[in-house]
């Protein structure tokens, strides 16, 4: 049953958050500050909270029916999602919408030799889960696993779909890879586990985020590694000297594939960002190919449904004349709880 004051704390929740922070880091704050609230109050709250979110663009009279139609998944019709004829081709535009209302996932990468340790904790434990592609499992998504698995050195938490754009990775031993948009380095851990004797380079845009690669890949088991901070959509920065014969680009979009696990983001998020992440795109892009090796491969990844940062991010790459496509594709999630995503692989033509 539905207490008032839960309706209150989240009707008051909902009049102070701005989007400027993550929904989750300041329900934190917020639950920190009222301690009072006991555990079922603070999931109760967290839920209508989210389910307020999880409705999008639909358009309600008041915040009270909003919070119970999201609480409840009764939407009431209209447009959750209201950019439609901005999606990529293939994404049905019926169906994914429909998403938002359903929580994603937990997915986990299993690493390397620890398939049956993980196997045998997971089942120890009671924990149900399910296997997925290769060494991909999923839980729900509030399952704790932290004080089980060792993370990043028996599993290293990464949607299915993040995963799946391994299958784009061209696996040739010894090659030297920069994954120039490193952010939280799951992509670099999974290239470094995919091929053998990878020579690894990683950069960011803050410092702060090199510094948690370091944290990360010393619990992964990776000592020997080169980094460096660089803001690539800088014409005028100046790249440390080196040729790759691989470089991994994830870059900076509008997350539009992961917002079923960030509904808020879709609330906030405004039309005329997709072209100004398009420009940030092309700025990176042109960046990063001269310093591919004759023969080399550029891996650009984005968890992104829009056209302007997929299809149409291929089409600018191949004006370039230097690189041809090699394979594109989306890995769509929405009906599989999971994330979606978009990978195009290129490589350097003959000259």
């Amino acid at each position: 049953m539905m207490y008032g004051n839960h309706l209150r704390y989240a009707a008051g929740i909902i009049n102070e958050y701005d989007g400027s922070v993550p929904l989750s880091a300041w329900l934190k704050d917020f639950f920190k500050a009222n301690k009072q609230m006991g555990s079922r109050d603070r999931k109760t709250v967290a839920e209508l909270v989210y389910g307020y979110y999880r409705l999008g663009h639909l358009q309600y009279d008041n915040i009270e029916e909003r919070l119970l139609d999201g609480y409840n998944k009764t939407p009431k019709p209209g447009r959750i999602f209201p950019w439609i004829d901005a999606l990529s081709a293939g994404i049905d535009a019926n169906t994914f919408p429909g998403s938002f209302l359903i929580q994603p996932d937990l997915f986990l990468r299993i690493r390397p030799g620890k398939e049956q340790l993980v196997h045998n904790k997971l089942t120890g434990a009671g924990i149900d889960y399910y296997s997925c592609d290769n060494n991909c499992i999923g839980l729900a998504n509030a399952t704790k696993i932290d004080q089980l698995l060792d993370v990043d050195a028996d599993v290293v938490i990464q949607d299915k779909n993040s995963q799946r754009t391994g299958s784009f990775l061209p696996k040739q031993e010894g090659m030297r890879i920069w994954d120039c948009c490193a952010a939280s380095g799951g992509k670099s851990i999974m290239a470094y586990d995919y091929i053998k004797n990878a020579q690894l380079t990683v950069s960011d845009i803050r410092q702060s985020i090199i510094n948690n690669l370091k944290e990360r890949f010393a619990r992964a088991g990776i000592s020997k590694y080169q980094s460096f901070k660089a803001d690539l959509t800088d014409k005028n920065v100046v790249l440390p000297p080196g040729e790759y014969d691989l470089i991994v680009a994830d870059v900076p979009c509008s997350g539009s594939g992961t917002w079923a696990r960030t509904p808020e983001q879709m609330f906030f998020f405004k039309e005329e960002k997709i072209g100004e992440y398009q420009q940030l795109q092309k700025k990176i892009v042109d960046k990063i190919v001269p310093s591919l090796k004759p023969g080399g491969f550029l891996l650009y990844i984005t968890c992104s449904v829009f056209a302007k940062e997929n299809e149409e991010m291929v089409a600018y790459v191949l004006q370039n004349k230097t690189l041809g496509l090699v394979q594109s594709g989306l890995f769509k999630g929405y009906n599989e709880k999971a994330d979606t995503l978009f990978a195009a692989l290129f490589n350097v033509l003959p000259a």
